[in-house]
């Protein structure tokens, strides 16, 4: 059974972008979509709070049916289904992404997740969803491989193509998020960018100028052995991916948010944790999913 790509969708604009990202993720995978809203009730069944209330009217009389009507339109072939859920969303949301290839929802960037993902409870779904969750901002969903304009090094008739770009740390079983990263990049016809950060040991200071240049560079080289090692087995399996690396001294988020400026998809890892206390999303993968242009891909994986 092809199991589908899942999308939350409750009518606002964040979440309409997700959806379409969803459903260009689907026909990829030959995969069918799969609608879903979430409505919280009221547990007193008060009215809407007044600040909100038209907002909330609107989404009220939205339905996934017609996001469903409207994609199914643009994508004829695409084999669509829309619920419409009552529950908390984190807890409807991750069981119902439980037998699906990907969960989409929307994502406002530069603050927390948005749509009925508010806060808290954007943190928790993607925290605790075992399969991948894809964040989209709104105006992205249509960002295609393609680069508008670009001929730079794709050389004449011929289309550049914007990134999958993954950030890997080194030395962790990652092959989970590589495969996940791998696979977007062969379905998609891009090149993969793969971003590995480092900081010197706290004894240097943490600028690494501080850093004695032979040092440095001994940790490069070894940075770029370990790398190469661990890619090599997925470039023999997906030999028809570009695949491209960049490995520098400094803090890894804002390494991987320069990389991703112009990427198609961005791809991090959250590793699996037992603990039932906060919500298990790294550091790296908080600062990306909040400030990257580009859809966000987080990949359970460990």
């Amino acid at each position: 059974m092809v199991r589908a790509v899942t999308v939350g969708v409750d009518g606002s604009a964040e979440s309409l972008a997700a959806a379409g990202w969803a459903a260009r993720e689907a026909l990829s995978r030959k995969a069918p979509l799969r609608l879903v809203h979430v409505r919280e009730p009221d547990p007193f069944g008060r009215p809407y709070p007044s600040a909100d209330s038209d907002a909330r009217r609107h989404r009220d009389r939205w339905t996934p049916r017609e996001t469903a009507a409207e994609l199914g339109r643009r994508h004829p072939e695409l084999e669509i289904t829309a619920d419409r859920l009552t529950g908390r969303p984190a807890e409807v949301l991750v069981s119902a992404a439980e037998d699906a290839e990907a969960l989409a929802v929307g994502s406002r960037g530069l603050g927390p997740v948005a749509g009925f993902l508010i806060g808290s409870v954007g943190l928790s779904t993607v925290a605790r969803v075992a399969c991948p969750v894809v964040l989209v901002r709104a105006g992205t969903a249509e960002r295609d491989t393609a680069v508008p304009g670009g001929d730079g090094d794709a050389g004449a008739g011929r289309v550049a193509r914007r990134e999958v770009v993954l950030g890997l740390e080194l030395y962790r079983e990652s092959d989970g998020l590589l495969e996940f990263a791998f696979d977007a990049a062969a379905r998609h016809g891009a090149p993969l960018r793969v971003v590995h950060g480092w900081n010197p040991p706290l004894v240097y200071g943490i600028d690494p100028v501080a850093v004695d240049p032979r040092m440095a560079g001994e940790l490069a080289e070894e940075s770029a052995r370990v790398l190469g090692d661990t890619l090599r087995r997925w470039r023999e399996k997906y030999p028809a991916v570009e695949v491209r690396t960049r490995i520098e001294a400094g803090r890894p988020a804002r390494l991987l948010l320069a990389a991703a400026e112009e990427a198609a998809l961005v791809v991090v890892g959250r590793r699996n944790r037992r603990s039932p206390l906060g919500f298990h999303i790294g550091p790296v993968a908080h600062a990306v999913m909040h400030h990257a242009t580009a859809p966000v891909a987080v990949v359970p994986f460990g």
